[in-house]
């Protein structure tokens, strides 16, 4: 097969792959980019040594001889129950039980010996949150979904046996829907139901760097851009209803919101203790400070009693976040057992950025502590790698403060409460070959 042929064959694949599953994740961030990657992560950005190079660090991609693709996904149910201790149902409320899989692709390609190419097509964002919509914060949300799929082809230069660079562009698709129900139940109408739905593409960049100063020592530092996402689409709600005299105008109509995607720094350092054991870690920086609130344009004057404020139909809707930078924590190790069979065992700590005055049912979430452990077979010019981890989302308490301006009524708030029982198992599968 000519290696245009091959290179079309792997696009078609991959296309088809990411535009027949759904891409979500257990939270706004996904760091999930290969199997491997799942249990290494930091340690990976330092030595970059496979093909997910591209979404760790392009750099990296300098080491690979030829042509070498990796295709696989990661596997993601996460669970977690809200317990409201007020309001007219308290009780324990546990998020519907749902599979997520989030799927990655790599493509590289070696010019000469100082010139190296690489394609990645991957997912850096999503969330899947779902609860009855009959539920107690349903005013809040009770179901919100976003998918972000990423177009990323690099270059890269190997400057030296111990340096090098890299450089991409990134085109990144992005479609969000939300859902909640409006309280309009003083009309006598019961609860309408009320969904924005929009998409967008946004454009970024990234930089890389891998340095190995030493044969058991490699360093890996990656920055990705920030990408402005202007969502248009459109708010849909069950029933219409309009009464001019008090601000209520609940009708169809076309929406927008500004999403500003963060931007994130991966750090890596990688020893190889041995020629058969290596351990590495870091941190990976994500700048949340971005995501400051959470504003929907309407195409006309809306207005309902638990969206709207008191005083009529409005424009816009905005919701405070005042989200904070994070990092995650890692380490990682492989071992070598035999000349074919790669064993791994994997560890983070990750902080989560809601502030506790801003917390609500969008996404509850919590700092966490992640488990990891996995395997990989190579033969040949093929690979296949597996991992498993499980994510343990640390207890938190809801203050039960209204989760927008003072003026939107009660039945927008959070209840006091605590988000307990978070959890999720993450499958990881990656398929390789080398040409």
């Amino acid at each position: 097969m000519s290696r245009r042929r091959l290179v079309y064959s792997f696009l078609t694949v991959v296309f088809v792959l990411f535009l027949s599953t759904p891409v979500f994740g257990a939270g706004f961030a996904l760091y999930e980019g290969s199997a491997r990657g799942n249990v290494l992560g930091a340690g990976l950005v330092a030595s970059a040594d496979d093909a997910s190079a591209v979404f760790y660090n392009p750099a990296g991609i300098t080491q690979l001889k030829g042509i070498q693709t990796q295709i696989g996904f990661t596997a993601i149910t996460p669970s977690y129950t809200v317990d409201v201790t007020t309001g007219a149902a308290p009780g324990g409320y546990g998020s519907q039980t749902n599979w997520f899989f989030p799927p990655h692709a790599y493509l590289t390609y070696q010019i000469n010996d100082s010139w190296y190419t690489g394609l990645g097509i991957f997912s850096r964002y999503g969330l899947g949150t779902e609860f009855q919509n009959g539920w107690p914060g349903r005013y809040n949300s009770y179901r919100a979904s976003i998918q972000e799929v990423e177009i990323n082809p690099n270059i890269a230069w190997k400057i030296n046996d111990k340096f090098s660079i890299a450089a991409g562009v990134v085109a990144s698709y992005f479609n969000v829907t939300l859902q909640r129900a409006l309280n309009t139940n003083a009309l006598g109408i019961g609860d309408t139901d009320f969904k924005v739905n929009g998409d967008s593409w946004g454009w970024g960049w990234d930089v890389a760097l891998q340095y190995k100063p030493t044969d058991w020592m490699q360093f890996g530092i990656v920055y990705r851009s920030k990408i402005e996402q202007n969502v248009k689409g459109n708010v849909s709600v069950s029933r219409t209803t309009s009464i001019p005299a008090l601000g209520i105008n609940i009708a169809n109509m076309s929406g927008s919101a500004d999403i500003t995607l963060p931007d994130t720094i991966y750090t890596g350092v990688n020893f190889n203790v041995t020629k058969t054991w290596s351990v590495g870690g870091g941190v990976y920086w994500t700048g949340w400070q971005y995501f400051d609130k959470l504003q929907l344009n309407f195409g006309a004057p809306f207005g309902a009693p638990s969206l709207s404020t008191p005083t009529g139909a409005s424009t816009t809707s905005i919701t405070p976040k005042n989200w904070a930078n994070v990092a995650r924590y890692l380490i990682g190790t492989e071992w070598k057992a035999t000349p074919n069979w790669d064993l791994r065992l994997g560890y983070a700590y990750d902080t989560a950025p809601e502030p506790q005055n801003t917390l609500d049912y969008l996404l509850p979430d919590n700092d966490r502590h992640m488990l990891s452990i996995g395997a990989g077979y190579h033969q040949g010019p093929w690979s296949v790698d597996a991992s498993y981890t499980y994510m343990i989302i640390i207890d938190r308490s809801y203050p039960g403060n209204p989760t927008g301006s003072p003026a939107v009524p009660a039945a927008l708030y959070t209840y006091p409460g605590k988000l307990t029982s978070g959890s999720a198992h993450l499958i990881g599968l990656t398929f390789g070959w080398k040409f």
